[in-house]
């Protein structure tokens, strides 16, 4: 197969949703559908003690949350689609908005009671500023929810889309009957027993016909054609390239946990959604079709695998084939690695790749090389722009719980930050350590990992920050910007990367600092230069 016939079969996405909308179980229905896992386990019932197929840290299992971006991978219809399954909790925004670096366009699940919920309105924010293709998923219709059109007004108004029905729901909750599929012109009877297996439609070109009554009922018929109608007068017809530039989402509607709707959605996705796209890098676009190989490393999980201590740099090829045990240029470090066992995710498992393509993700080996946003090419000098730091919103002291293992704590700790689960700070006066976070619930995970994963215990300690400033002085040697760091000398850190940062306690204390020092810039992203 050609290398551009490669790039044709794939698709890359990602999920995105509130957390309990349903993204997790439609995750494990698609793949069903593909054939790469043989029953479901649903997330939330303790019957099946299987738990997600995506979900692979403990404490993930234990809240019956995401808490990492997995990727998994699978074939349908000579296709092949990799999903990055994203965490839906706010504490982990952080990884979220990384993933959406590596995706070529985007399923956002909504669930049919709550509506549109607040994090799904900044996700969705971010893929409207990087102009992602979107398809919304309105999941559970098997539960009593809000009216159809209600719905799709919502997400109108609130996430600022111009959408267009491609399937439609006949009844919700107990009177919930099926769907018809505007998109294939379809109907789609819901039995509601099959929550493990996949169920078929039964075909129905003519929706005037009168067997439509005989299998739905003359009152839900009716109300059918009447919403059809008035869809197709509301609602502009689905145009490619309108999805395709991010100016119009198709809806589908469904119940992921019964398998329903999830088949309409998968067919129509691999139609439509986009192949690996061009990235812009901070030299210049970079098409997906070159011959050349490039690629940045979008996440970094340590510890995949308990029994060995492994850390996996994930990296998305943007073009290019990338060769296993074929030297490549590390940007950053300017030198030359190459990989001798690269993994592929297939499904649940992670196999050996000889060659890889673009679109595709490879998780690499890595024994600290790596950092977020690190570019690999075969030679050219660029690296890809769009990874940025934010800064954290919650702040504490960590202190080592066992003198014994000060060791197995920093390494911990170390990792633990190239991952981007969190940020350190080490202050200039004392080199104390400082965990900035995103969300507080970062703070368990990392106890929590540190202690599993490293045999190390730490305690945390209040510390009064607002933000986490990144200094850039106009001239370092200027009187000015030393009278800056001996008066806020008490304040300041660096961070991983060794850039000064200004920890500040109130949003006041910015205001002050930037009027009195005018040629000190604070910056609350770490991607400034």
């Amino acid at each position: 197969m050609s290398f551009l016939e490669e790039i044709q079969k794939r698709r890359t996405f990602g999920i995105i949703s509130h957390p309990d909308a349903g993204k997790t179980t439609l995750t494990e229905k698609l793949l069903l559908f593909g054939g790469a896992i043989q029953e479901a386990g649903a997330v939330k019932n303790n019957k099946i003690k299987k738990g997600a197929t995506s979900d692979f840290m403990e404490i993930e299992r234990q809240r019956g949350i995401s808490v990492a971006t997995s990727v998994l991978a699978f074939l349908y219809k000579d296709k092949k689609i990799n999903i990055l399954d994203t965490p839906g909790h706010k504490d982990f925004a952080e990884d979220t908005f990384r993933t959406l670096t590596a995706v070529d366009s985007v399923i956002v699940v909504i669930d049919v009671a709550k509506g549109v919920e607040a994090q799904t309105e900044k996700l969705v924010e971010v893929c409207r500023m990087r102009k992602i293709p979107m398809i919304v998923f309105i999941n559970k219709l098997d539960r009593e929810g809000k009216d159809a059109f209600d719905l799709l007004d919502e997400v109108e108004q609130k996430l600022g889309l111009k959408v267009t029905p491609l399937s439609f729901p006949i009844g919700m909750g107990y009177d919930f009957k099926g769907i018809y599929n505007i998109w294939d012109k379809k109907l789609n009877i819901f039995s509601g027993d099959n929550k493990q297996n996949i169920s078929e439609g039964v075909e129905f070109d003519n929706i005037n016909s009168p067997e439509l009554e005989k299998i739905i009922g003359k009152k839900a018929a009716d109300t059918l054609r009447e919403e059809l109608e008035l869809v197709y007068e509301v609602y502009p017809p689905f145009k490619m390239e309108d999805y395709i530039t991010g100016d119009q989402q198709p809806v589908f509607f469904g119940s992921a946990l019964n398998n329903f709707g999830v088949k309409e959605l998968l067919d129509c996705f691999i139609d439509i959604a986009p192949n690996p796209q061009p990235k812009q890098s901070d030299s210049r676009l970079v098409d997906s079709k070159e011959e050349k190989l490039s690629g940045f490393v979008f996440k970094i999980h340590a510890n995949m695998d308990p029994k060995h201590r492994d850390r996996l740099a994930f990296v998305k090829i943007v073009s290019g084939t990338f060769k296993r045990n074929t030297p490549y240029l590390h940007v950053r470090l300017g030198k030359k690695v190459k990989f001798s066992s690269p993994n592929a995710f297939f499904a649940e498992k992670k196999e050996i790749v000889d060659e890889s393509f673009p679109g595709d993700i490879v998780g690499l080996h890595d024994t600290g090389n790596f950092k977020i946003g690190d570019t690999l090419t075969e030679g050219e000098k660029m690296s890809f722009k769009g990874i940025p730091s934010f800064s954290p919103e919650h702040f504490r002291y960590v202190n080592n719980a066992d003198p014994l293992k000060a060791k197995q704590l920093y390494k911990g700790l170390d990792q633990l930050m190239d991952e981007g689960v969190a940020q350190l700070f080490t202050l200039e006066m004392n080199g104390r350590k400082i965990i900035g976070t995103v969300g507080a619930l970062q703070y368990e995970v990392i106890q929590y990992r540190l202690e599993h994963e490293y045999g190390a215990k730490c305690t945390y300690e209040n510390i009064s920050v607002h933000k986490a400033c990144w200094v850039q002085a106009e001239d370092e040697k200027n009187e000015e910007f030393k009278e800056f760091k001996r008066v806020k000398q008490r304040y300041l850190a660096k961070d991983k990367q060794g850039q000064l940062v200004f920890l500040a306690d109130s949003a006041f204390t910015i205001q002050m600092t930037q009027s009195k020092y005018p040629t000190v810039k604070l910056h609350f992203t770490s991607e400034f230069k």
